[in-house]
């Protein structure tokens, strides 16, 4: 199988207080040497690929020219790919990027809305407006997309769940495709956790964050997106073959500061700085800042902790036949724990268990369940 490609475009108009990707403030003279590196380099690259993945960052936030050159240097990975997304904000979407996204072969838009009240945008350094961000989908729609993504945001300080329900049913009436619902996290060497350390905003208690992500849940199934994965919801036929071909563990190819590749059993990371990126680049150097060879058994513990998290859950058959390990036999320890606390529990056909699946508790313990089986 050909692995997915990620492109990471690591430019924002401003750097929102929870964010801990790597991204600095958008510098047009910057984001062109990045696209001539990138140019280059995909031009090394076989042509054949699972999927297509151009993240940020804000790659909607490039020059059109300078967009529009690097995604001719994908056009010969989209008539092989089968799925190409590319990440844009509502501040930086309009007629002409959006016509350009689909002259360049681009049929999936992932569109970082976040929120629609402007209150909690504000709260979260976002710099559009709730009408914006349900503009900028109206828009894409209208123009040609046919699916369509957005991402929100729940448990932000001070958030009430009736006001999260509105948000789901303002989604839930836009003609959109997909759902990712995201948990507001503290990340590390973010404005958020110092702000929550100094105890200038405080964190919703679990019991809260929990009501609201049920509602996620139920609200959406209602309106035909189906949970697919702990954070993702998708009407039929429409869930993100790039985002399950990491669920699966199977091999990708990151370009751009920061990104991740994963090839033949062994995980490198790019530098994360731009910087740096370029010269390594320039003098012929390896790009990545660290690089890890999983042993079989790592690489099968490592399946069996992304596969989870997926609602279908892990086939034995499947686990045997992608790892060469013997699923129940490899996790003997961490099963009965999980199944003891109501995490997990056993699918079974013909009476007979033939996988592994979260309960909806092991939905919102999910971590918990991954690091179990790791």
């Amino acid at each position: 199988m050909e692995p997915s490609l990620y492109i990471h475009i690591p430019f924002c108009r401003r750097k929102c207080i929870y964010c801990n990707f790597y991204s600095c403030i958008y510098d047009a003279s910057t984001a062109a040497s990045l696209v001539d590196i990138l140019i280059g380099q995909l031009k090394e690259l076989s042509a054949r690929v699972y999927s297509i993945y151009v993240g940020g960052g804000t790659p909607s936030v490039l020059d059109i020219r300078m967009l529009g050159r690097l995604l001719s240097g994908l056009k010969k990975f989209s008539i092989t790919s089968g799925e190409f997304t590319v990440e844009a904000n509502p501040e930086s979407l309009d007629d002409d990027r959006i016509k350009l996204f689909l002259d360049s072969g681009v049929n999936r838009l992932s569109i970082g809305l976040q929120s629609f009240n402007e209150r909690k945008l504000k709260k979260l350094g976002r710099i559009h407006t709730a009408a914006k961000g349900a503009g900028a989908v109206e828009l894409a729609h209208k123009r040609g997309f046919k699916d369509i993504s957005v991402d929100l945001i729940f448990g932000v300080w001070d958030e009430k769940a009736e006001s999260w329900k509105d948000e789901l049913d303002q989604a839930a009436r836009l003609p959109i495709t997909h759902v990712s619902c995201y948990e507001l996290t503290y990340e590390k060497d973010t404005p958020l956790f110092a702000a929550a350390a100094n105890k200038s905003v405080m964190p919703l208690s679990d019991e809260i964050n929990a009501a609201m992500y049920g509602a996620a849940i139920d609200l959406l199934s209602l309106r035909g997106f189906k949970q697919y994965e702990v954070s993702n919801f998708a009407k039929g036929g429409y869930e993100s073959k790039h985002n399950r071909n990491y669920w699966d563990n199977n091999s990708y190819i990151g370009l751009g500061p920061s990104a991740v590749s994963y090839l033949d059993g062994e995980r490198s990371r790019n530098v994360s700085d731009i910087k740096e990126y370029a010269e390594r680049s320039g003098a012929g150097k390896p790009l990545a800042e660290s690089s890890e060879r999983l042993s079989p058994i790592r690489s099968a513990k490592e399946t069996a902790a992304v596969k989870i998290r997926t609602k279908d859950g892990i086939d034995f058959d499947w686990f045997d036949r992608r790892t060469g390990f013997d699923f129940l036999k490899l996790e003997n320890k961490a099963l009965p724990k999980l199944l003891e606390e109501g995490l997990i529990k056993y699918k079974k056909y013909n009476n007979i268990s033939a996988g592994v699946c979260l309960k909806r508790k092991g939905f919102l313990f999910c971590d918990t369940v991954s690091s179990a089986l790791l």
